[in-house]
């Protein structure tokens, strides 16, 4: 953990130096889903949303910065359903016509776990059940099990 935190430390200070110089580019969702992992919230927000501002024209990278942004706002200590389904949804209004199938999947699962969470069990078991199709069918073995368990917790 430590060495993560050193790391993303380095690629933060790094963004920033060039931020500064005028080089935007988009590793802000990458930095802050590692962010999210490493459990600093108020950073991977940031990051998030400076993702979504700087690659509006860059729709797979506006996608998965939404789905992060998705999956904070469904973090024990930040959850706010309305915001969670919201950013889901528009990471998916991106995705979807692109073909981005494991994004897609990956907010199908947000949106079960979400249902899930918030007592919507209709709801919760169609996006689970798509999710778990979806990922079998792209051989995804990890995240088949994230979802497989989440369909088992609906139960």
């Amino acid at each position: 953990m430590s060495e993560a935190l050193t790391r993303f430390r380095e690629c933060q200070q790094l963004l920033e130096h060039l931020a500064a110089r005028g080089v935007v580019f988009t590793p802000y969702g990458s930095l802050g889903r590692a962010a999210l992992l490493l459990d600093r919230l108020d950073e991977a927000q940031s990051l998030g949303e400076r993702a979504v501002k700087y690659a509006p024209s860059r729709y797979g990278v506006a996608a998965g910065a939404l789905h992060l942004l998705g999956d904070i706002a469904t973090h024990p200590d930040r959850f706010d359903a309305e915001r969670a389904e919201a950013r889901y949804r528009e990471a998916l209004a991106l995705a979807e016509p692109r073909g981005m199938r494991p994004l897609i999947t990956h907010c199908h699962l947000g949106l079960g776990k979400l249902y899930r969470r918030t007592g919507q069990r209709e709801e919760a078991r169609e996006y689970l059940t798509t999710a778990t199709t979806m990922y079998r069918e792209m051989n995804m073995p990890y995240w088949l099990e994230q979802a497989e368990a989440e369909v088992r917790e609906l139960a």
